[in-house]
């Protein structure tokens, strides 16, 4: 962890400024072009593919509609069956200067949109974007109307919606603190059986407490003061259930008793918004009392959260002790809040850190550690660092910014867009997708990409007369001059007179006459950037000297080992072997033989346990399977599972790329009856029946170049399931050379669905996925004669600066063989955050360590702590030569390329 007296000793040293270069006006146009043709991409696909459905699902282009796809747990309570996306996109349309498709979907929404559903949704989630994004494009609809450009016949109609919606909210808040519900059933309300909610006691901070803007703003659009008084109560609840003593808030609030359920508070997720209002709520009704508690929050957070340039959770009572050591993704907002504040330096510093961080994994990961690796490692495409981004430039004009927003605009495009859309990441450190794309990115990221490079003559109107809500939509500051509608403040002179009032500010600060000097903002950030180029290297768990060893070693044990076994046994320790497959040990000491031996099976226990954390941090990282054929070329990527043996793609700068076709038999447990199909190309393989290694062993004594394992467990899935590793059988694998990598149901099932549409289906299996520029560009006509002999032949470039490209020979396609029972042996890739689902041991457990494995036909699950094998060559060429000629293989590799191009050609 990097210590402030690190980063003070760094800024001491100094550091050359480098001024950044000043970008062209007629880049900056190319640029806010590109964010247009982004968003069209996205917003059409959405309304070709998945209206009215609430959101796009890219991947599988069509619309994610709740209840018809499997459930994703609370994510899912922001779908209400009302065309969630083009609600959250209405007043992104004016902004971007769409005026006529803005009016066409108003007409759309008020045709098909129904409010009255039973379903149960978020209350935070459906005030935030669909609330928020009825008034937000009631605010454009009505702006638009004055000037006699458009929408001449809107009668509030939009407005009318989020009144009813508001109405149907309500229910929620009737609670004895003021505190919401965090569910409500937009039919039924929160009471009675048929609600199907109601029940729920604890919601987060944020949820609570990031309402006022949309309530406020409701009440003064209407004239109809419930919705603001409901807002205001819960904020004076938050407000007098504040830590007194620390000033800080926690993440978990009981509804009813206002106990704090969660007493670790930040400025990330579960909290984040709550502060963010407070602000705003100030800017836009002009209530001096949301000033004076933001302000006292502040400090606190200034005191004991902010570690610049980290920003790390505290205990509220203790609030000097770290809660945790990673940050999440959403606290990149607070820099943009920072520069509403007024405190630009350590925006710039928390900023530069994630900006580092995006560098290093092209998109924030959901969570990081404090010395900037990956903890969780999805993105679901949240805009929060471009919102940052931009306020930041509008605050120093520095033309740093507009490149830190060139990154991201060219992240998107090459790492997330796919045909459908834009898909959200799986895995930052692989490049995979997840079949999504929330209506916030529509909503939230094009406005301030937009916003970030356009000049001013390009906005239809001047936003500095509108305050953006945390969904970035659009609340006119005329609202502070509408009549006060709530009833008398709450009594606070007990908590006021807390308060000092010089540590106020009651303006905002003129950001122009901040920064006279442009190298200003440099001279912070190059400390970060050393900072994070410099990160501590993982460390090492050191044992302690002294510790006595148990019979088996944790590291020695082998599941198919019967004298293990029969030691295990004798120490109390047994195996559970879980429905999905996997191995569980658990001590039980009363069943020792002895108590020595019992005291032999809990420090085997321990030395698992020491085991499996040192493999956490050493583990392999995931692997990308990256359709690269046409009409994918490069845009879906998977999520792999690599293997403890073979071919290491780590230390493959090409990977391996080749056509795929499935093995016969499937599951690939005996020899290959299709080898001829097979050589030169990479098998698929069901899982199950026999081990991995033997399954690697069968493909490459066919000839293949790699292989691609898919569960047989059927809705499994990446984004449910963590990843493993497939372990080896328990001998050695150094003759398994090629590369294996496995993929779940869910994923694998694209994969197949590919080979079933398009017949040929070329990938490329690799660490991470790559860029479609570097897979395609630059790639010359084969140049070199083709050996008979060779399963993969080089086609070399003619260019004399470009490397050597692999094509594979392309060869026929085999159908797909029947599923059968999974039973080989793996171990688990701890990753992902999703927690493993272990059965309750706590009547008997000692101590225990859960180990995920399959069980063979034959043996117990091997649980092999064998290390990967170091990465192998290219299998070998074999005799199996290729008929194919020359000019039918360049036809094709011509055919590819002239098609990739005019992609190329009609995305631009």
């Amino acid at each position: 962890m990097m210590s402030p007296a690190f980063v003070l000793l760094l800024l001491l040293l100094g550091f050359s400024v480098r001024i950044s270069k000043a970008m062209t006006r007629d880049e900056k146009h190319r640029l806010r072009n590109q964010v247009v043709e982004m968003f069209d991409h996205a917003y059409q696909n959405y309304m070709d593919h998945a209206y009215p459905a609430d959101e796009l699902m890219p991947l599988t282009c069509r619309g994610r509609v709740r209840g018809l796809e499997p459930s994703r747990g609370d994510v899912d309570d922001a779908l209400g069956k009302f065309s969630l996306t083009l609600i959250d996109t209405l007043d992104t349309l004016v902004l971007l200067n769409k005026t006529e498709e803005f009016e066409e979907a108003v007409k759309r929404v008020l045709k098909d949109v129904r409010l009255d559903n039973d379903i149960v949704v978020s209350v935070f989630e459906t005030n935030i974007r669909v609330l928020g994004g009825l008034l937000g494009g009631h605010s454009m609809a009505v702006m638009l109307k004055e000037r006699g450009e458009r929408m001449l016949w809107y009668q509030d109609e939009l407005l009318h919606m989020a009144k009813d919606l508001g109405i149907r909210l309500l229910p929620a808040f009737n609670t004895s603190s003021g505190l919401p519900y965090p569910r409500v059933n937009l039919r039924h309300g929160v009471r009675g059986p048929e609600t199907r909610t109601g029940t729920e006691t604890d919601t987060c901070t944020a949820c609570a407490g990031t309402i006022i803007l949309e309530f406020a703003a409701l009440s003064r659009f209407t004239g109809d003061p419930i919705f603001e008084a409901h807002a205001r109560r819960a904020l004076d609840f938050l407000w007098e259930k504040r830590q007194r003593n620390s000033n800080l808030v926690g993440t978990t609030i009981n509804i009813h008793s206002g106990e704090w359920v969660r007493r670790d508070s930040g400025v990330g997720a579960g909290i984040d918004s709550y502060y963010e209002y407070l602000l705003k709520a100030y800017v836009l009704l002009g209530d001096d009392q949301f000033l004076q508690r933001f302000n006292v929050h502040y400090a606190s957070i200034m005191k004991y959260i902010s570690q610049p340039p980290l920003l790390l959770d505290v205990h509220i009572h203790k609030p000097l002790l770290p809660a945790r050591t990673w940050m999440d993704s959403l606290l990149a907002f607070f820099p943009g809040l920072q520069v509403l504040k007024g405190d630009i330096r350590p925006a710039i510093e928390t900023h530069e850190m994630l900006y580092q961080v995006t560098k290093k994994h092209n998109f924030l990961p959901e969570a990081f550690t404090t010395d900037f690796r990956v903890h969780w490692a999805q993105h679901p495409l949240r805009p929060e660092f471009a919102e940052s981004t931009y306020f930041l430039y509008k605050a120093t004009r520095d033309p740093y910014y507009l490149e830190v927003g060139r990154t991201v605009l060219e992240n998107l495009n090459r790492f997330a867009r796919v045909p459908c859309g834009f898909a959200a990441m799986k895995d930052v450190r692989t490049g995979s997708h997840e079949d999504r794309m929330d209506s916030f990115f529509l909503a939230e990221m094009f406005k301030y990409l937009f916003l970030l490079f356009a000049e001013e003559d390009d906005l239809p109107f001047d936003v500095e007369d509108y305050v953006f809500t945390t969904e970035a939509h659009l609340l006119p500051l005329s609202l502070s001059t509408a009549l006060r509608t709530h009833g008398p403040p709450t009594d606070n002179s007990t908590a006021l007179e807390e308060l000092d009032d010089s540590n106020f500010e009651w303006t905002c600060p003129n950001t122009r006459l901040l920064f006279p000097d442009p190298a200003y903002p440099q001279n912070f950030r190059e400390p970060i950037r050393s900072a994070v180029d410099k990160s501590c290297p993982r460390p090492t768990l050191p044992r302690e000297p002294g510790m006595g060893r148990a019979p088996l070693r944790a590291q020695d044990f082998m599941a198919n080992n019967p004298e293990h076994l029969e030691l295990l046994r004798r120490m109390g320790v047994s195996l559970i072997h879980l429905k999905d497959g996997r191995v569980q040990l658990v001590q039980h000491a009363s069943q020792a033989v002895s108590a020595v031996a019992a005291e032999d099976g809990m420090r085997f226990m321990q030395e698992m346990m020491e085991l499996s954390s040192q493999q956490q941090k050493e583990q392999l990282p995931p692997r990308a399977v990256q359709i690269i054929s046409h009409p994918f070329f490069g845009r879906v990527v998977l999520t792999a599972g690599p293997a403890q043996f073979g071919m290491d793609l780590s230390k493959s700068s090409l990977g391996v790329r080749g056509f795929v076709t499935v093995a016969e038999p499937y599951t690939g447990c005996s020899e290959l009856s299709n080898a001829e199909f097979v050589a030169g190309r990479i098998a698929l393989l069901q899982r199950g029946q026999c081990m991995f290694a033997e399954k690697a062993r069968n493909i490459q004594k066919a000839g293949a170049i790699g292989g691609i394992v898919i569960d047989d467990n059927e809705g499994s899935s990446s984004d449910t399931a963590p990843l493993f590793q497939m372990a080896g059988d328990g001998r050695s694998t150094d003759d398994v050379t090629l590369p294996l990598l496995f993929l779940f149901h869910k994923e694998g099932n694209i994969l197949l669905e590919a080979l079933k549409e398009h017949r040929e289906v070329e990938v490329l299996l690799s660490e991470k996925a790559r860029d479609r520029e570097a897979i395609f560009k630059g790639k010359a006509l084969p140049g070199a004669l083709l050996d008979g002999n060779s399963q993969v032949t080089q086609l070399r470039s003619e260019e004399p600066d470009k490397p050597d490209q692999m094509c594979p020979i392309r060869v026929g396609i085999v159908p797909c063989g029947d599923e059968t029972e999974d039973e080989d042996c793996c171990t688990e890739d701890h990753s992902s955050p999703a927690p493993s689902a272990n059965p309750d041991q706590s009547q008997f457990t000692t101590q225990e360590q859960e180990i995920v494995g399959e069980e063979s036909e034959k043996s117990e699950a091997d649980l092999s702590k064998e290390p990967p094998a170091s990465a192998g060559e290219e299998p070998a060429e074999d005799e199996d030569a290729s008929s194919q000629s020359v000019d039918s293989l360049m036809a094709d590799w011509q055919e590819d390329l002239e098609a990739f191009k005019q992609m190329e050609k009609d995305e631009l």
